[in-house]
């Protein structure tokens, strides 16, 4: 991981899915979440008319957060058949705010059931914040 580098690659797990993710801090860090959640699901978004929504959500911490985040996500791909991509956070150790934009979904490949807590731990390191997060499919 290079200093204030973010990214994410999938990971190997018997019978789920997983990310590795890295980013220079918290809002980073779930922003490349969220583009690697709709990377496993094959995410592509329909031409046409953009659609913003603003979240705030308040957590004990910041796997918490992560996790209703992504849930939150999940929820609007399932329900109302949207996805983000710009994605501008404000997050601290207890709260986020977000302001996304997206468009409805033209096509996805495969689907998520949820996002657990299996292992779930956001860790500092000396290059930023690091996690692994498991995909109930």
């Amino acid at each position: 991981m290079v200093r204030g580098a973010q990214g994410h690659r999938e990971l190997e797990h018997t019978a789920d899915w997983a990310l590795e993710v890295w980013a220079p801090d918290l809002a980073a860090l779930l922003v490349e979440a969220a583009r690697g959640m709709y990377g496993l699901m094959g995410v592509v978004l329909a031409g046409g008319l953009r659609q913003r929504r603003r979240l705030e959500l308040a957590g004990a911490d910041r796997e918490s957060l992560l996790v209703d985040f992504l849930a939150e996500l999940l929820y609007l791909v399932e329900s109302e058949g949207l996805a983000f991509d710009e994605l501008e956070l404000e997050a601290t150790e207890g709260r986020l705010t977000a302001i996304l934009e997206g468009a409805p979904i033209a096509s996805h490949t495969k689907d998520i059931k949820a996002v657990t807590f299996h292992r779930l731990e956001v860790c500092d390191t000396e290059r930023g914040l690091l996690t692994r997060i498991v995909f109930d499919v």
